[in-house]
């Protein structure tokens, strides 16, 4: 079993669309996966088709009330499972304050489920709150949706940062495995010189001892696509709305890279531009250094 940690502390930059439709994609491979929504924002229970009312067993039971993943566990297509999230998880932060290892809460409630499945990819909020250690305690990878501007290089180190953190007192297996660019345009020179800058920042760190020293940005390139979009207003997932979307190919070019099979990615792969003289790469490695 993968279990993977989908996370940054940053909104919008795909993590719950590259959650559910990467999920959706290993799914339509013929491999068992269970989405853990952890965002109080339900988005991606919602993105699959559950709504959110408070009524239904949550995320938030399992680890408030100690409730199994078992009786919470909803299956949404032919090998997709989701374990649901609702408002109420917000107060998780609070409730769980004063509880010894909450950080671990999620990882015990993991190690008792029975359901063999070969993947688990957990969406994460856009906070580093103790949700999002729960899901880096349970984890064995961690994927990092990025949109390709600086902005989203500058957060990057706090990431990182985390996960070493977590490395070092929770969960001593955890590794960066790669970052998903999201939002791609190849027409923009910016996107570009973004990716070719994180390619150097994590090349450069191949022999450290750092939790994202194998990690690779992902050949595939998640493009702009208004299916993408649209499709979890209507609680689908790219492939039930549009299968034959650029956003359906590229999700299924990504899902063919996590399980290792070799495809012929969509759209660009390597880009050489130059670095900037003062380049956002150097700038993440002194933060994280730092």
């Amino acid at each position: 079993m993968r279990r993977i940690a989908v996370i940054n502390q940053k909104g919008g930059v795909g993590k719950t669309t590259t959650t559910v439709n990467l999920a959706a994609a290993l799914a339509n491979a013929g491999k068992r996966v269970c989405v853990l929504d952890l965002d109080p924002q339900a988005h991606a229970s919602t993105h699959l088709g559950l709504e959110p009312d408070g009524t239904i067993p949550s995320i938030y039971d399992v680890l408030v009330s100690n409730k199994p993943l078992t009786e919470v566990r909803r299956q949404v297509a032919e090998n997709l499972w989701v374990v649901p999230s609702d408002i109420n998880l917000a107060a998780a932060e609070v409730e769980l304050a004063g509880i010894v290892g909450r950080e671990v809460l999620l990882r015990e409630a993991m190690a008792l489920d029975p359901e063999p499945f070969d993947f688990v990819l957990m969406d994460c909020g856009p906070s580093l709150g103790v949700l999002t250690l729960n899901a880096l305690a349970s984890a064995d990878e961690v994927f990092i949706p990025l949109q390709p501007h600086f902005l989203a290089l500058h957060g990057l180190s706090k990431l990182l940062e985390t996960t070493a953190l977590v490395a070092r007192r929770i969960n001593p297996k955890l590794t960066v495995s790669g970052v998903v660019v999201c939002l791609y345009d190849a027409a923009t020179k910016l996107a570009q010189e973004v990716v070719a800058d994180l390619s150097t920042f994590l090349d450069q760190s191949r022999a450290a001892n750092v939790p994202w020293a194998a990690a690779r940005v992902f050949d595939t390139r998640i493009r702009r696509n208004i299916k993408l979009a649209e499709c979890p207003s209507f609680g689908k997932s790219v492939f039930a709305y549009a299968p034959k979307s650029s956003g359906a190919a590229d999700y299924t070019a990504l899902a063919n890279e996590v399980l290792g099979n070799n495809v012929t990615v969509l759209g660009p792969v390597k880009v050489t531009v130059e670095t900037p003289a003062e380049a956002p790469v150097n700038r993440i490695a002194e933060a994280v250094v730092a």
